[in-house]
């Protein structure tokens, strides 16, 4: 039997169910921590700041194993790889759930960072491999429902399960899933007759992997620490910006010019690939951004719990889970150029919808608004992704893999940070303005003021505590309409990105829908 005609033994269906299981687990367990992390600083008798190293631990080693995964499966064998890449995430999740004390979370994390961050890589390449061309936007649609769906229910989920049990819980939950997960990929998981005959004689490219260590480490700690420490202002910020942009550079050099790199960039010569690799990059900095801004708001200005502002996202959720198969079917028979740049567009006018935030939106609002942002998600993931593959060998499946994955989560790191920095900014900014306008002078300050005082005075307040609970009451005012500002830049900057993007689309080669070109 040749390469092109093997197929799995096991149903397709149920490898598409099995990889979907652990890549949900994974991808859920980015966010569902982030809610917890008072609850967690307390039980530690630890500061919230030192506690965001529990959030930050597990980016790095993410980040780090996430573009050398396609190697070590082909090194070590795709199905050994992804199983041991489960087996550390689940063990190491009953580490982190038993950890004594921060040190001890914080190592524990690293090493689920690391189980986790070779998953979506192994799983992709996997249904790759598993589905022929003409079905893969319904495997990818199974695969993106995980993906998508996880990051908007983990704050709801982490949230309800710190309030309702214990932070601790949020790690044990993945070791029943993930026990299962080891099971059925024991049982219908198979790697290809190209992945079993690829050596393990490969050499191994130290300078490679060590300049992948040192780069992208550094730069996800630019990223999660910058803005706290104000950026370029922070010495070390600037030392690890130029420790991460020079060891970039040197792995680019170095993996074009080394007969067996680590990372395949040369991949990216294909157009196909180099095209969808710049729209992951965009799809995980809108995706993440806005997962961050809408919640936030809701908490910061509107006064929502966490779990309330959890479950603005939600019904987005179940809009994307309702929108991914339609999506997988219609690649089968449509250009999959006009599904990217329809979801783009639709992203862009959700957007611009969105820039119309006030303090006083209803919750049902905040929801619709979501899904209206869903929409235009749901039509990016797998066309992008099915799009990846085109024109690629085979063989070369767990390097596209690692590639776009490595491009979203890099994606996403860079939107959390541009939306958390911009926030800071721009409110500091509308504020001065703001402020500005309220002086002394201003008739309607002092209608504002007047009225405010006669009526705490009626409840009882002297007249001097009266007035300065006024000005209190005023200055919060303006401080909820500067964050606001702030919130409209950022849902603008977003659109508009949005909206250059999707001519992007028709750069790619056009392609017979539900066909495959290889080289």
């Amino acid at each position: 039997m040749s390469d092109a005609e093997w197929r799995p033994h096991h149903n397709h269906w149920a490898v598409a169910g099995t990889v979907t299981l652990a890549t949900f687990m994974e991808v859920l367990d980015t966010s569902i921590a982030n809610v917890s992390l008072p609850h967690i600083a307390g039980s530690l008798s630890v500061g919230v700041d030192e506690s965001t190293w529990i959030l930050t631990s597990y980016l790095v080693s993410n980040a780090i194993v996430l573009p050398i995964s396609g190697w070590l499966s082909t090194v070590i064998g795709r199905k050994r790889f992804y199983m041991t890449c489960v087996a550390l995430f689940t063990i190491s999740s009953l580490l982190c759930g038993l950890a004594a004390n921060l040190p001890m979370l914080i190592f524990f994390r690293v090493l689920q960072g690391a189980g986790g961050g070779g998953l979506q890589p192994s799983e992709q390449a996997i249904l790759a491999d598993t589905f022929p061309p003409a079905k893969r936007g319904m495997a990818f649609a199974i695969y993106g429902m995980a993906v998508v769906l996880a990051p908007a229910i983990g704050p709801t989920l982490g949230g309800w399960i710190t309030d309702n049990a214990s932070w601790r819980w949020i790690f044990f939950l993945n070791v029943p899933v993930g026990i299962v997960s080891l099971f059925l990929s024991h049982r219908v998981v198979e790697d290809p007759p190209w992945v079993r005959a690829r050596g393990r004689s490969i050499p191994i490219d130290y300078v490679g992997l060590s300049l992948i260590v040192l780069g992208l480490g550094a730069l996800q700690y630019v990223l999660d620490k910058g803005q706290r420490d104000d950026w370029f202002a922070s010495g070390l910020i600037t030392f690890m910006f130029v420790v991460s942009v020079l060891a970039i550079v040197a792995l680019v050099v170095w993996e074009l010019t080394h007969d067996h790199p680590i990372l395949e960039l040369r991949l990216l010569g294909n157009r196909n690939l180099s095209i969808a690799c710049v729209m992951m990059l965009a799809l995980g900095i809108v995706l993440f951004g806005s997962i961050v801004i809408l919640p936030q708001y809701l908490q910061v200005v509107m006064g929502y719990s966490a779990v309330d502002a959890g479950m603005v996202l939600s019904p987005g959720g179940i809009v994307v889970i309702a929108l991914l198969p339609f999506v997988g079917r219609l690649l089968a028979h449509v250009d999959g150029r006009w599904l990217v740049a329809f979801g783009f567009l639709a992203s862009a006018v959700a957007l611009f919808v969105m820039t119309g935030i006030y303090p006083g939106i209803s919750f049902g609002t905040a929801v619709r608004w979501r899904c209206y942002q869903s929409v235009g998600l749901a039509f990016l993931f797998i066309p992008i992704t099915t799009a990846a593959y085109v024109g690629v060998p085979a063989g070369k499946n767990n390097q596209v893999s690692a590639l776009t994955n490595l491009m979203r989560n890099l994606g996403g790191g860079i939107g959390i940070s541009v939306a958390q920095t911009l926030l800071s900014r721009r409110a500091q900014f509308h504020q001065q303005h703001l402020v500005s306008h309220v002086t002394a002078y201003s008739p309607t300050l002092r209608q504002m003021l007047g009225g405010l005082g006669q009526a705490l005075a009626h409840r009882g307040a002297a007249t001097v505590a009266a007035t300065r609970r006024a000005y209190a009451i005023i200055y919060g005012m303006v401080q909820a309409q500067a964050t606001t500002l702030a919130f409209i830049d950022i849902l603008w900057v977003l659109a508009i990105g949005c909206l250059l993007l999707t001519p992007l689309a028709f750069a790619m080669h056009k392609t017979k829908p539900g066909a495959v070109q290889m080289h």
